[in-house]
């Protein structure tokens, strides 16, 4: 059964098939989760992949090796940087999560590390940064009930961990929480 959950780690400690960086479009290493997932797979190597792909428009996704992370593949999202929510930024966020999770399906991949794009360097709101991503993982959990994907999101904060439970509770409800064992 496919499901969402949210944890307080860093995102390039997840042991899921993939983590999602946070990228930005020229697929440079960059700061913040950017510069952590690059850091730690081999910035070496990942810049390597990175400039073979060249670049990556707003609100698409594509897919490296992980390299020496847990994960076995990154894929670099880009997100939108919030310019005051009138210039696309909700659609724009929206589909970075879901072409992140189409290119999850067609790699088979069934788990799926999340940072909170967009919500930090970017500038994104935490609150309605959360409602996308909570959002369009559900759609595509709905719209792939024959694929089963577990969604986590990788969250260092207590306080933007909070918004995301709460978030997550008003979208999904307990429909999508793990099972626990």
């Amino acid at each position: 059964m496919s499901s969402i959950e949210i944890r307080k780690i860093g995102i390039t400690k997840l042991d899921t098939d993939a983590i999602v960086n946070a990228a930005n479009s020229g697929l440079w290493e960059g700061g913040g989760v950017c510069g952590y997932v690059f850091r730690d797979a081999g910035s070496a190597e990942m810049t390597m992949a990175c400039k073979e792909i060249g670049h990556c428009d707003e609100g698409s996704a594509v897919i490296t090796p992980g390299f020496k992370l847990p994960a076995k593949y990154v894929i670099h999202a880009v997100g939108p940087r919030w310019s005051g929510g009138n210039h696309n930024e909700p659609k724009l966020l929206y589909s970075a999560y879901m072409r992140s999770l189409l290119l999850a399906r067609e790699n088979e991949l069934h788990s799926v590390g999340f940072p909170l794009i967009s919500a930090g360097i970017f500038g994104y709101p935490v609150d309605k940064a959360w409602r996308q991503a909570v959002q369009a993982c559900k759609d595509f959990i709905t719209a792939n009930r024959d694929y089963e994907i577990q969604i986590v999101f990788a969250v260092l904060d207590d306080a933007i961990k909070a918004i995301g439970e709460s978030t997550l509770l008003e979208i999904v409800g307990d429909t999508l929480k793990p099972e626990q064992s």
